[in-house]
């Protein structure tokens, strides 16, 4: 074998070998991390320097993937909107198809509660799944009659209780315990004491949030809803 051959089998070895078999940063990989850097240090503690700790590279290569903490914030919101289930529009008639799409929202966000101060103001521009899960949403509305001009009201007061119920879900069992002061609101303490006796197996974040999703779906209905 000539040895001009025989140094170019070699390079090419070289570079085969030196080569990684996947690219060490992707859009899931920056989302999974930022996702994992929240749950442990909150929301203040997603910094891009932190970021690029986690993925244990240089911060200008995760600037090769994101320009900003924004670009990240999208990323994991697209996440977590994707997750949500909104298979019932379309298939059930629409107050289910809402009591499933509001209950599948409240549990993703009840598990990543420091972002939602943060995700509820983010706009959702340039966000796929996120255009893809409102869509969705919305050709449910329609299909049920509803006028176009009052559906993204009726969304946003629904998302403002799911929210809420997220963090309901992470409350205390005791939050209502008014301690050494049960006396000084005895009306209160009563209704406490007996909501706690009827519980049971019941989960209170549960039974709360049925109840409040079930007068939301009511009310928008017969205020803004399908006109007769």
């Amino acid at each position: 074998m000539a040895l001009a051959e025989l140094v170019e089998q070699h390079a090419n070895a070289r570079r085969r070998a030196g080569r990684p078999p996947q690219a060490l940063l992707s859009s899931a990989r920056i989302t999974k991390a930022a996702l994992k850097l929240v749950s442990h240090a909150g929301y203040k503690g997603l910094t891009m320097a932190a970021l690029a700790r986690s993925l244990n590279v240089a911060p200008s290569a995760l600037y090769n993937h994101v320009r900003s903490k924004q670009d990240v914030l999208l990323l994991v919101e697209d996440h977590l909107m994707g997750r949500v289930d909104v298979s019932a529009f379309g298939l059930e008639p629409w107050e289910t198809a809402v009591t499933s799409w509001a209950t599948s929202y409240r549990d993703v966000f009840a598990a990543h509660l420091p972002l939602i101060p943060v995700i509820a103001l983010l706009p959702v521009t340039n966000a796929p799944a996120t255009i893809t899960m409102y869509e969705a949403v919305t050709r449910g509305f329609l299909a049920a009659g509803w006028p176009r001009e009052s559906i993204i009201d009726a969304v946003v007061a629904l998302e403002s209780f799911i929210y809420g119920s997220a963090y309901d879900v992470n409350a205390p069992a005791d939050i209502f315990d008014a301690g050494s002061l049960a006396s000084e609101a005895p009306n209160f303490s009563a209704a406490v004491e007996l909501r706690a006796a009827n519980a049971g197996a019941r989960n209170d974040a549960d039974a709360a949030f049925m109840l409040g999703l079930k007068a939301m779906i009511a009310g928008l209905a017969a205020t803004v809803g399908p006109r007769s």
